[in-house]
């Protein structure tokens, strides 16, 4: 069929319908007043309300730390510069570079033979001195029974008694001679005073070293237990000195790039602030088994307060207004917002004192399309922290 033939038979059944009306209008009455009814009611109710998507998390009241994050430098206990306390010349060199040597471990051998000959030569003028000496004594007993019998005179008996004193004195003052040169004989072995790392040699056999020298043969560093020293605000004193007092003040370190952890405690807080800056020094022990911190290293350190417990929402959750904070919370499917007090914050966890009590659901992520009564569609419920 045509276009045109169905124009025309389109417009006759339009002119029959139209001429059916008029003649008997009734028939069409219950269908255009029911099609009126519905389309009024759409019109009245609008379109349904939209649900939206949002990410949400249960608050959860736990025990959490109170700490103070602050940059800090390793710092050895104790380091001691080896130096030579004789002048003469390196014979033995008893370590490797770098290794952990013990207290009382010989680092050094110096050349020796010209205080062992020394030696000699005073034991020698001690064994003359003493034979002297019992040579004198004698003459001393002789004369002293001659003296009796008037066959000598006080005189004689008096340069024999002088003569003992000599020769007690030369064998008493090379006594002390011959101490004087052992105690430098071994200075020609050094040891190691302390327990700790060393450095690497700075001489090697065959240098001649003497007391003057301002380079150090090597350094040795104690490493276990070891510092960590850093600086906090003069404002954050009074509770650190509390937990220093209440043996609550633990630390922990961690070295950029490692995820291994430090711990100590807190064992000094220096004495004055400094008023240029307004910080205070502290200073914390840490045991370093493992030898995890190496002196000199730069180190993230988290100082533990004491703990307490708080609601815990992720940061995200926690949304600012003009009003202050809140948190939607989600009911029945419905986000409704909540002000809350954010006490603190700390790895991404908001620490709420006021607001929520715990056991809420809140909305994490999808605040941005939320209002005051929104019908929402929460997923992937998880407690803080998971």
């Amino acid at each position: 069929m045509s276009a045109r033939k169905w124009s025309v038979t389109l417009a006759a059944l339009v002119a029959v319908g139209a001429a059916a009306y008029a003649v008997q209008p009734s028939i069409f009455d219950p269908v255009l007043r029911l099609w009126n009814t519905e389309n009024a009611a759409a019109q009245k109710k609008g379109p349904p309300p939209r649900v939206i998507p949002v990410e949400v998390v249960t608050a959860v009241e736990r025990e959490v730390p109170v700490r103070i994050e602050a940059l800090g430098t390793v710092t050895p206990i104790a380091s001691v510069a080896i130096k030579a306390r004789l002048e003469s010349v390196i014979t033995q060199v008893h370590f490797r570079d770098g290794a952990m040597v013990k207290a009382g471990d010989l680092l050094f051998t110096l050349d020796s033979r010209q205080l062992e000959a020394e030696i000699k030569r005073v034991e020698a003028v001690i064994a003359g001195a003493v034979a002297q000496q019992e040579q004198a004594e004698r003459d001393v007993e002789r004369l002293g029974e001659l003296v009796k019998k008037n066959a000598a005179t006080q005189v004689q008996l008096n340069n024999a008694q002088t003569q003992v004193n000599i020769a007690s004195a030369l064998a008493g003052s090379n006594r002390a001679t011959l101490e004087n040169l052992k105690v430098q004989l071994d200075w020609t072995k050094i040891r190691a005073p302390i327990s700790g790392r060393i450095s690497q040699a700075n001489v090697k056999v065959g240098n001649f070293v003497r007391p003057a020298d301002t380079a150090p043969l090597a350094t040795i560093n104690q490493v276990q237990p070891v510092y960590v020293s850093f600086g906090l605000p003069q404002r954050q004193l009074p509770d650190l000195r509390k937990a220093l007092a209440a043996e609550t003040a633990t630390v922990q370190a961690v070295i950029p790039g490692d995820t291994r952890v430090a711990s100590g405690q807190v064992t000094m807080i220096e004495n004055t602030v400094d008023p240029t800056t307004g910080m205070v020094l502290v200073r914390a022990t840490m045991d370093n088994k493992d030898d995890l911190l190496w002196p000199g290293t730069l180190v993230n350190t988290q100082v533990i307060l004491r703990n307490e417990n708080a609601v815990v929402v992720p940061s995200p959750a926690v949304q600012v207004s003009q009003a202050g904070s809140y948190v939607f919370v989600v009911e029945n499917g419905v986000a409704k917002v909540r002000k809350v007090t954010v006490g603190r914050t700390m790895d991404m966890q908001s620490m709420i004192t006021d607001g929520l009590k715990g056991g809420e659901t809140v909305v994490r992520d999808g605040q941005l399309q939320l209002v005051d009564g929104s019908r929402v569609a929460p997923r992937g419920q998880t407690k803080p922290g998971a």
